[in-house]
């Protein structure tokens, strides 16, 4: 007879609940979800992606090392995360090819021709985000599809198939609600409501626009093609809303300050914003996240006197250098801490961390100069064959989207190429 822990099981239902009469607690993912032969194989995880984009770059010098491999000097910046070493890869020499401008945000997760997006940025056409054409293979099964996160920032970094920019949510604080705050029977009432009135007005709206499009020539049946992709993104939305509405959101052991953080409150805000990230992906909210963090303004550092888009603009001056290595360095002690507590989390016989590819980088290598070659890119987790540092050539460049297709091939989404992508980056 066989022991009662070698009986083959079928896998508990993800979305089983505890339950107690009316009341009903989520459970957070436990290896007993998983089919039977992964309970022991990393492979059955969900598989997550965290895109962190920064607008200001990261002062070259103090980041990238000067030997490649695992065995890299470890640079000013890069010290802070020697307890990582062997779970993330620093790349030298990549970027988006001819990106010339700034104002270069709209393309760091597109990938598209420079001619495309340059300015006026606000007038371009540009392609699907990264963190969006994963979503559309990933994001079925979670509460939240995805999720467009983070502080204040003047560019668009997420975009839909169409290239038309998603909203980003700005509140931690909305976030938090969002994901794992439930509202009273009357609440969940009168959001079922909201949802099934949405989905009639955009039930209506749709068939007027076809009967109208009749009467148009070439040009506005694109123009109407584009709202029609846009009323069906979010029907779609709703109906994912209403099927989530009435289940319970899952309770987690996490003490949200009582207002979103100041704007000069770097070290707060960026943990607050990541442990949502973590969050996010512990409970299986969501499987893709895209994370802004942009201009700290006068973030709250002793002996900083500077603002952060001032210090960046430095001239090669070596007090203004010095000031924003006091931000950049607290921006990666940050960093260091985030990854920590995903490595604190286990997943069968891993971590969270393996089991999240997280790809930190900026539009801008030298915001001085605006120049957009040789970005600061980091990728960690993930599952990667982690090589320290990737050193490509540092003047002809290899394309960030080469790097963007092996995340997508890591992740099991069939793609031959994505944004303006060569090849796949095969590294890592």
């Amino acid at each position: 007879m066989n022991a009662p822990h070698l009986q083959l099981r079928s896998p508990l239902d993800r979305r089983h609940f505890l339950r107690a009469g009316a009341a009903c607690l989520a459970l957070p993912f436990l290896e007993a979800m998983l089919p039977r032969r992964a309970c022991a194989v990393p492979g059955g995880v969900p598989k997550r992606l965290l895109l962190i984009g920064r607008n200001l770059g990261l002062h070259a010098p103090f980041f990238f090392p000067e030997t490649p491999g695992l065995g890299y000097e470890s640079t000013r910046y890069l010290r802070h995360l020697e307890e990582h070493r062997g779970k993330f890869t620093v790349f030298s020499g990549v970027s988006h090819l001819r990106y010339n401008n700034h104002h270069s945000e709209p393309g760091l997760f597109t990938g598209v021709s420079w001619d495309r997006i340059k300015e006026p940025a606000r007038q371009h056409h540009n392609s699907v985000s990264l963190d969006q054409f994963a979503a559309g293979h990933m994001g079925g099964e979670t509460r939240c599809r995805n999720l467009v996160i983070g502080p204040p920032v003047q560019w668009n970094f997420s975009w839909t198939g169409k290239g038309v920019p998603v909203p980003t949510e700005r509140s931690p604080l909305a976030v938090f609600r969002q994901l794992f705050i439930s509202g009273s029977s009357e609440e969940v009432a009168g959001e079922m409501h909201r949802l099934k009135t949405g989905r009639s007005i955009l039930d209506r709206v749709n068939a007027e626009a076809k009967t109208l499009g009749r009467m148009l020539g070439l040009e506005d049946r694109a123009r109407l093609e584009l709202m029609f992709s846009s009323i069906r993104e979010a029907e779609q939305s709703l109906v994912r809303s209403e099927a989530w509405v009435k289940k319970p959101k899952p309770v987690v052991e996490y003490e949200p300050p009582g207002s979103d953080p100041d704007h000069g409150q770097i070290t707060e805000r960026e943990t607050l914003w990541l442990d949502l990230s973590r969050l996010a992906f512990q409970t299986d909210s969501t499987r893709v996240i895209l994370l802004t963090l942009g201009d700290a303004g006068l973030a709250k550092i002793e002996g900083l006197t500077l603002g952060h888009h001032d210090a960046s603009h430095h001239g090669k001056d070596e007090g203004k250098i010095e000031q924003l290595a006091l931000i950049e360095e607290t921006e990666m002690k940050v960093f260091s801490r985030f990854l920590g507590t995903l490595c604190q989390v286990r997943e069968g016989d891993a971590t969270l961390l393996d089991h999240s590819a997280v790809l930190n980088v900026s539009n801008l290598s030298n915001a001085s100069a605006h120049t957009c070659e040789n970005l600061p890119v980091i990728l960690a987790g993930g599952g990667f064959r982690h090589q320290g540092h990737v050193l490509k050539d540092r003047k002809e460049n290899t394309p960030l989207s080469n790097l963007f297709l092996r995340v997508l091939q890591q992740l099991q989404i069939g793609a031959e190429t994505f944004g303006s992508s060569t090849g796949i980056m095969n590294e890592v």
